[in-house]
């Protein structure tokens, strides 16, 4: 999913026969058709504020080169985790560094060419990301050109605390593997998943090397018996209630397992830092 790293740089080593250059970042560019795990196949025509981070010269040509997900949020605005532009995913210790860096928007089958790559103006990492615990998982990246109209979806505020409720039901999104054994999606997926309890989550997440759930800037979602789930190259990816962003692909231990569901960023408790960077 989203992290640990050293699981992601285990997964890309597995594959560095299929690849153009050795990876290190959140995701492979390996290609590989299905859909995310326990989800179907979706469109980006449904829902066009999904879109892919991609760089070619560091993930190579397959699936567009991308390893990450995000998430359109204003005409120019894209909100991702923090953790997809750290020196582990990007090898280098700013964006800048690779200049074919790219927002994709409308283009359902990476393998494709539909709809646009765009160039990125500028991008804010928040500064307040702890890697230890990965609390405050959020940067936002504005684009050198406008998205299409109608391509944002509009964050959850504070107030919408309706949305976070036990039992809430969510659907996340993304490109991501579709197995846990490195299988990534040519095409977009998506996943019904259950917001969990903070009591919940802190249970399946007191404090380890991957970890500790904190729910101030976190929230969890899954499914009980497990099988449903976003995973590695999901990460920044939108996690989504009665057409509100709730959450942020962000961490977890293992994908798709009852006892750890995946963590999101809690996107009602940034959205004031993402307000300032629109």
């Amino acid at each position: 999913m989203r992290f640990p790293i050293r699981a992601v740089i285990a997964a890309a080593v597995a594959l560095l026969p299929a690849m153009a250059v050795p990876l290190a970042g959140p995701a492979a560019p390996a290609a590989a058709n299905g859909v995310v795990i326990g989800g179907s196949p979706t469109t980006t025509d449904q829902e066009p504020w999904v879109v892919a981070l991609s760089s070619r010269s560091r993930f190579g040509s397959g699936r567009s080169g991308q390893f990450c997900g995000g998430v359109a949020v204003g005409p120019r605005t894209v909100v991702t985790a923090a953790h997809c532009f750290g020196r582990e995913a990007l090898g280098v210790s700013d964006w800048r560094q690779l200049p074919d860096l790219r927002v994709i928007e409308g283009r359902t089958d990476l393998t494709g060419d539909a709809g646009e790559e765009l160039k990125l103006s500028d991008v804010w990492v928040n500064p307040d990301f702890d890697a230890s615990t990965n609390a405050g998982d959020v940067a936002v990246i504005t684009l050198a050109q406008d998205l299409p109209s109608g391509a944002a979806i509009a964050l959850a505020q504070p107030s919408d605390t309706s949305l976070y409720q036990d039992g809430v039901q969510a659907e996340v999104y993304g490109w991501g593997d579709t197995t846990g054994r490195g299988d990534y999606a040519d095409s977009l997926r998506s996943a019904p998943v259950t917001v969990f309890a903070d009591t919940t989550c802190e249970r399946a997440y007191p404090g380890s090397t991957d970890g500790i759930y904190v729910k101030s800037t976190m929230m969890c979602a899954g499914a009980p018996t497990g099988g449903r789930d976003a995973c590695q190259g999901d990460s920044g990816g939108p996690l989504v209630v009665a057409d509100r962003l709730v959450g942020l692909v962000s961490w977890g231990t293992g994908c798709a397992e009852a006892a750890y569901p995946g963590v999101y960023t809690r996107v009602s408790a940034v959205a004031a830092l993402v307000a300032q960077h629109m």
